[in-house]
């Protein structure tokens, strides 16, 4: 399955699962990201760390390895 670190910035998909730390997990569906929401990668830091997300009308910033916990289906 492929995950949100996978995803070329401009690119559309839909949580499917979100694992992790339980403190990350919690943070994360606070934030809104919530299994069957759209996610879009906005911009990724030159070096490919870390990721900038759209969910909603918000804007997450997230680690690589945050990102790699997130699965998704491309849109």
């Amino acid at each position: 399955m492929p995950t949100l670190a996978d995803l070329a910035p401009g690119q559309r998909a839909e949580v499917l699962s979100v694992t992790g730390p339980p403190a990350l997990v919690q943070r994360l569906y606070e934030f809104g990201l919530l299994e069957g929401e759209p996610v879009e990668v906005l911009a990724r830091a030159p070096l490919g760390d870390p990721l900038e997300i759209g969910i909603g009308n918000s804007r997450l910033s997230l680690r690589k390895s945050e990102a790699a916990g997130i699965g998704v289906r491309p849109l």
